[in-house]
């Protein structure tokens, strides 16, 4: 087989690719990067840049498929690229977090072979908009997070996410290597990506996984689906998330509260379609308006959720949402598409007090805090008006939080970790809310496009 190589030092590029299972290895090259554009645009720099990584690591390999990427960050026509010291750092996050910025990267992938050598050069562009951050913020983040090997200091997919307000464009391409665009390149080339990921998952995955995978009919989703995980394995999953949860988070100490939750909870549970397993119910001492679940039952809710409904038909429908997730096994699924065998071995581990096992807890828990997909979401929707009727709630209480969801989205933008902002589109969510009700779909109810107030000016 056709040997991959990486023309790059970027250890978030390198961990992208292992992530998804690709086999590859690193070479890095020996070229100096065009620092300013000169006459040349922002997308012709990155691609000259790329280019010129690869062509080197190209002429020191007899053959193969040479990958090289360059990323810059853009804001009011200034460039920003990986910060010289801490101070220059804090100086950089706090400028780009005032203002919308610009990701470019640009790709350059070449085939080597007996028949000669193919150049293919293009480049994706993003959109990002950050909350902004004071200096307390992001001198508590640099704690946590180097920010010396990282265009514009923040990485997106670790905990820089949690100030990340909205993205136009490819997600990818903010980690630095926009892997839609790199699979349309293969496919230029004619460069078989599919064989080489198949190869890498064989590889990784090992005889105790693959044993153990199985198909069973899910009663959400209606389909046969295939698991690499136990639900005793999936609950060895939650349990050691939930432990890093416990030690970074704080929990509310509201007694009646977490009685409410924990009552409303367990009716929600008991009508489910899911039933062989615990569920557990607890509030983050957070005033965001968020909740998440993890795989093995356990639902979070935070404190500022709790201030914005106005029924236990509300709440219930919010953490019907949460269980209709767990149900379908949305968390493992994810999970399980990440592909990374380290991180899931270390999460079913049995020897909790490992440092590994907090780390691949926290990515874990960072992924459910960005919310699923479109469809994912939609569906946990239908299942939670669905549970909270059959436990005696009024359903309707999800299409009246929703409504309070988009009158919040519209008199503030999302917050860190907005339950609003990794959810579909409120209309889109009241659709699907009314078919599952029988009740009549408004026009209104297809257009999925966010109303602002008319601003005066």
């Amino acid at each position: 087989m056709t040997t991959i190589y990486l023309a790059s030092k970027s250890k978030a590029r390198k961990e992208l690719l292992e992530r998804f299972g690709l086999k590859f290895k690193v070479l890095s090259p020996k070229v100096k990067e065009r620092k300013s554009r000169g006459n040349f645009s922002y997308a012709q720099m990155v691609k000259h840049n790329a280019g010129g990584k690869a062509r080197d690591v190209a002429g020191r390999v007899k053959e193969g498929i040479i990958i090289a990427a360059d990323t810059i960050c853009v804001q009011n026509n200034k460039i920003f690229g990986k910060p010289g010291n801490m101070d220059e750092a804090r100086r950089m996050l706090k400028k780009l977090s005032s203002r919308p910025q610009w990701l470019y990267t640009g790709l350059a992938v070449i085939k080597k072979d007996e028949a000669g050598e193919k150049l293919l050069l293009d480049h994706e562009k993003t959109r990002v908009c950050m909350d902004k951050l004071s200096d307390k913020q992001i001198n508590n983040y640099f704690k946590h997070v180097s920010p010396l090997d990282k265009a514009g200091s923040f990485d997106i997919q670790g905990k820089g996410a949690f100030f990340i307000k909205r993205i136009d464009g490819c997600f990818y391409n903010v980690v630095g290597l926009p892997l839609r665009k790199l699979r349309l390149m293969f496919k230029k080339l004619d460069i078989k990506l599919f064989l080489f990921f198949l190869s890498a998952v064989c590889y990784l995955l090992p005889a105790v996984f693959l044993s153990g995978c199985s198909t069973e009919y899910n009663l959400a989703t209606k389909q046969e689906e295939k698991y690499y995980y136990s639900t005793d394995q999936e609950v060895q999953m939650g349990q050691s998330i939930d432990r890093q949860v416990s030690k970074e988070y704080k929990f509310s100490g509201d007694p009646l509260q977490l009685k409410r939750v924990q009552d409303i909870g367990r009716k929600i549970a008991a009508v489910s379609d899911r039933k062989e397993i615990d569920y557990h119910f607890r509030i983050l001492d957070d005033d965001t308006v968020n909740a998440v679940s993890l795989p093995g039952g356990y639902v979070y809710v935070n404190s500022g959720l709790l201030e914005k409904v106005s029924s236990d038909d509300e709440l219930a429908c919010v953490l019907a949402h949460e269980v209709g997730h767990i149900v379908a096994r949305h968390s493992i699924k994810k999970l399980q598409a990440m592909q990374s065998y380290t991180l899931l071995r270390l999460l079913v581990a049995v020897a909790p007090a490992s440092g590994n096992i907090g780390t691949a807890a926290d990515t874990a828990f960072t992924e459910f805090l960005l919310g699923y997909g479109r469809e994912d979401e939609l569906l946990a929707d239908q299942l939670g008006a669905r549970y909270a009727r059959l436990a005696g709630y009024d359903p309707r209480g999800m299409i009246t939080f929703l409504e309070k969801l988009q009158d919040i989205n519209r008199r503030m933008p999302p917050t860190e970790r907005s339950y609003y902002k990794t959810h579909p589109y409120v209309p889109d969510r009241i659709r699907v809310v009314k078919q599952e009700l029988g009740e009549q779909v408004d026009f209104k109810d297809y257009i999925n496009v966010e109303q602002k107030p008319h601003e005066s000016r």
